[in-house]
Protein backbone atom coordinates (compact mmCIF):
# COMPACT_ATOMS: atom_id res chain seq x y z
CA UNK A 1 0.00 0.00 0.00
CA UNK A 2 2.83 2.37 0.82
CA UNK A 3 4.46 1.60 -2.53
CA UNK A 4 1.24 2.49 -4.37
CA UNK A 5 1.00 5.88 -2.62
CA UNK A 6 4.67 6.59 -3.31
CA UNK A 7 4.30 5.68 -6.97
CA UNK A 8 1.13 7.77 -7.25
CA UNK A 9 2.87 10.86 -5.83
CA UNK A 10 5.85 10.27 -8.11
CA UNK A 11 3.66 10.06 -11.23
CA UNK A 12 1.71 13.14 -10.19
CA UNK A 13 4.94 15.15 -9.86
CA UNK A 14 6.18 13.79 -13.18
CA UNK A 15 2.88 14.67 -14.87
CA UNK A 16 2.96 18.23 -13.48
CA UNK A 17 6.60 18.62 -14.52
CA UNK A 18 5.82 17.49 -18.09
CA UNK A 19 2.78 19.75 -18.26
CA UNK A 20 4.82 22.75 -17.12
CA UNK A 21 7.50 22.02 -19.75
CA UNK A 22 4.88 21.66 -22.44
CA UNK A 23 3.27 25.00 -21.57
CA UNK A 24 6.68 26.68 -21.44
CA UNK A 25 7.57 25.29 -24.87
CA UNK A 26 4.35 26.59 -26.45
CA UNK A 27 4.77 30.05 -24.92
CA UNK A 28 8.39 30.31 -26.13
CA UNK A 29 7.47 29.19 -29.66
CA UNK A 30 4.61 31.72 -29.74
CA UNK A 31 7.04 34.47 -28.72
CA UNK A 32 9.49 33.39 -31.45
CA UNK A 33 6.73 33.50 -34.07
CA UNK A 34 5.82 37.03 -32.98
CA UNK A 35 9.44 38.15 -33.13
CA UNK A 36 9.91 36.62 -36.58
CA UNK A 37 6.85 38.32 -38.03
CA UNK A 38 7.94 41.69 -36.65
CA UNK A 39 11.45 41.37 -38.06
CA UNK A 40 10.28 40.31 -41.53
CA UNK A 41 8.16 43.41 -41.99
CA UNK A 42 11.07 45.76 -41.22
CA UNK A 43 13.71 44.00 -43.32
CA UNK A 44 13.95 45.08 -46.96
CA UNK A 45 14.69 42.44 -49.56
CA UNK A 46 17.77 42.89 -51.77
CA UNK A 47 18.49 41.20 -55.11
CA UNK A 48 21.46 41.33 -57.49
CA UNK A 49 21.28 40.59 -61.20
CA UNK A 50 21.17 41.87 -64.78
CA UNK A 51 18.95 44.70 -65.94
CA UNK A 52 17.88 45.43 -69.49
CA UNK A 53 15.42 47.94 -70.96
CA UNK A 54 12.27 47.65 -73.07
CA UNK A 55 12.40 47.88 -76.85
CA UNK A 56 10.44 50.76 -78.38
CA UNK A 57 7.93 48.33 -79.97
CA UNK A 58 6.33 47.78 -76.51
CA UNK A 59 5.46 51.47 -76.06
CA UNK A 60 1.66 51.82 -75.75
CA UNK A 61 1.04 48.08 -75.27
CA UNK A 62 -0.76 46.64 -72.27
CA UNK A 63 1.44 45.22 -69.49
CA UNK A 64 0.69 42.07 -67.49
CA UNK A 65 -0.79 44.23 -64.71
CA UNK A 66 -3.22 45.89 -67.14
CA UNK A 67 -1.49 49.28 -67.31
CA UNK A 68 -0.35 50.74 -70.62
CA UNK A 69 3.42 50.73 -70.99
CA UNK A 70 5.21 54.02 -71.58
CA UNK A 71 8.94 54.53 -72.10
CA UNK A 72 8.53 57.85 -70.23
CA UNK A 73 7.25 56.33 -66.94
CA UNK A 74 9.44 54.88 -64.20
CA UNK A 75 8.26 51.27 -64.40
CA UNK A 76 9.80 47.83 -64.83
CA UNK A 77 9.11 44.17 -65.48
CA UNK A 78 10.17 41.68 -62.82
CA UNK A 79 9.35 38.00 -62.22
CA UNK A 80 10.40 37.97 -58.55
CA UNK A 81 8.25 40.74 -57.03
CA UNK A 82 4.47 41.37 -57.06
CA UNK A 83 2.83 44.09 -59.16
CA UNK A 84 2.74 47.51 -57.52
CA UNK A 85 5.99 46.99 -55.58
CA UNK A 86 8.25 50.04 -55.55
CA UNK A 87 11.93 49.20 -55.91
CA UNK A 88 15.21 51.10 -55.92
CA UNK A 89 17.48 49.95 -58.75
CA UNK A 90 21.18 50.84 -58.48
CA UNK A 91 23.69 50.47 -61.32
CA UNK A 92 26.68 48.75 -59.67
CA UNK A 93 29.10 50.14 -62.25
CA UNK A 94 28.47 53.85 -61.62
CA UNK A 95 26.38 53.96 -58.41
CA UNK A 96 23.41 55.75 -60.02
CA UNK A 97 19.95 54.84 -58.65
CA UNK A 98 16.33 55.15 -59.72
CA UNK A 99 13.01 54.21 -58.09
CA UNK A 100 10.51 52.33 -60.27
CA UNK A 101 7.24 50.42 -59.91
CA UNK A 102 6.81 46.78 -60.96
CA UNK A 103 3.93 46.56 -63.44
CA UNK A 104 4.93 43.81 -65.85
CA UNK A 105 6.50 40.34 -66.10
CA UNK A 106 9.47 39.05 -68.07
CA UNK A 107 9.38 35.90 -70.18
CA UNK A 108 9.55 32.93 -67.75
CA UNK A 109 12.85 31.70 -69.24
CA UNK A 110 14.46 35.15 -68.99
CA UNK A 111 17.45 35.14 -66.64
CA UNK A 112 17.43 38.93 -66.14
CA UNK A 113 16.22 40.41 -62.88
CA UNK A 114 14.47 43.53 -64.23
CA UNK A 115 13.55 45.10 -67.56
CA UNK A 116 13.32 48.89 -67.14
CA UNK A 117 11.62 51.60 -69.14
CA UNK A 118 13.98 53.66 -71.31
CA UNK A 119 13.78 56.75 -69.07
CA UNK A 120 14.87 54.68 -66.05
CA UNK A 121 17.67 52.99 -68.01
CA UNK A 122 18.88 56.39 -69.23
CA UNK A 123 18.99 57.72 -65.66
CA UNK A 124 21.06 54.67 -64.66
CA UNK A 125 23.42 55.35 -67.56
CA UNK A 126 23.42 52.07 -69.45
CA UNK A 127 21.49 52.83 -72.65
CA UNK A 128 24.69 52.45 -74.71
CA UNK A 129 25.60 49.14 -73.07
CA UNK A 130 22.18 47.42 -73.27
CA UNK A 131 22.66 45.53 -70.00
CA UNK A 132 23.82 46.49 -66.52
CA UNK A 133 24.62 44.65 -63.30
CA UNK A 134 22.22 46.06 -60.71
CA UNK A 135 21.20 45.92 -57.08
CA UNK A 136 17.42 45.90 -56.48
CA UNK A 137 16.05 46.92 -53.06
CA UNK A 138 12.37 46.70 -52.13
CA UNK A 139 11.19 50.15 -51.02
CA UNK A 140 7.46 49.57 -50.48
CA UNK A 141 5.08 46.69 -50.98
CA UNK A 142 1.91 46.87 -53.05
CA UNK A 143 -0.97 48.81 -51.48
CA UNK A 144 -4.08 46.65 -51.07
CA UNK A 145 -6.38 49.67 -51.31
Amino acid sequence: MKFFLFAHKHYTKLFLFCLANLLLTFSVSAQKATIKSKSKSSISRVFYGQASFYANKFNGRQTASGELFSQKKYTCACNVLPFGTWIKVTNLRNGKSVVVKVNDRLHPKMKRLVDLSKVAAKDLGYIGHGLARVKVEVIAKKNNA
